[in-house]
C-alpha cells in the first residue's frame, strides 16, 4: 500500500507554501516536505540554475519525478513547487488527495516576494508576467484543489488556521 500525504499545498511562488506547509506539519504533529527542496537537493544547484543551464523543459521533467516520488513516500505535509501542476499525470496523481490552495493576487505577490530575479520566470517585467502565469495556472491549481485558502492580509498562522478549517483537520 501507498502512503499518502496528509496535506497537499500548491500555488503561486511567493504565497507562502513552505511557511504555510511548515506551520501545518507543526500543528498536525508530521512531517515537511517540499518538493522545491528535493530537486535542489537531488540536483545540487538552485532552480533558477537549472532553468538557466538546461531550460524549463528540463526543469518540468525534473520536477515531475520529484513531485510523484514524494506524493508516493510522503505522509505528512507536501509543498508543490508553483509549476508543479502544470502536468496533467501530476494532476491526475493529486485526485483523491487533500489539496489546498493557498491563493494571492498580485499586490499581495509584489508585496511578498518583490517579484524578484531570483525567480526564473518572473525576470522582465515581473507584474506582468505574474499576472500571465497566474491567468495560466488558476484553474489548474482550482482542478485539484479540495480546499482553496486565500492568504491575502493574512499571517501564516491565519492561512494555516484556515486551511485546517477547510479541511476539518484537528491540532496533534
Amino acid at each position: 500500500m501507498s502512503t499518502v500525504p496528509a496535506v497537499v499545498l500548491v500555488g503561486p511562488m511567493g504565497v507562502g507554501k513552505s511557511t504555510v506547509g511548515r506551520l501545518l506539519a507543526e500543528r498536525l504533529g508530521l512531517g515537511y516536505r517540499d518538493t522545491d527542496e528535493d530537486i535542489v537537493a537531488g540536483e545540487g544547484r538552485t532552480i533558477a540554475e537549472i532553468f538557466v543551464d538546461e531550460g524549463e523543459p528540463v526543469f518540468r521533467a525534473i520536477e515531475k519525478q520529484a513531485v510523484h516520488l514524494a506524493l508516493a513516500e510522503h505522509e505528512g505535509v507536501l509543498a508543490l513547487g508553483g509549476g508543479a501542476v502544470l502536468d496533467a499525470d501530476t494532476r491526475a496523481l493529486l485526485a483523491g488527495h487533500r489539496v489546498v490552495y493557498l491563493s494571492m493576487d498580485v499586490e499581495e505577490a509584489v508585496k511578498r516576494t518583490g517579484l524578484n530575479v531570483a525567480r526564473p520566470l518572473l525576470a522582465v517585467n515581473p507584474r506582468k508576467q505574474w499576472r500571465e502565469l497566474m491567468e495560466a495556472r488558476r484553474h489548474l491549481y482550482e482542478e485539484v484543489a479540495t480546499a482553496v485558502v486565500a492568504t491575502d492580509g493574512r499571517t501564516p498562522e491565519e492561512v494555516t488556521q484556515a486551511a485546517m478549517d477547510a479541511l476539518e483537520l484537528k491540532e496533534a
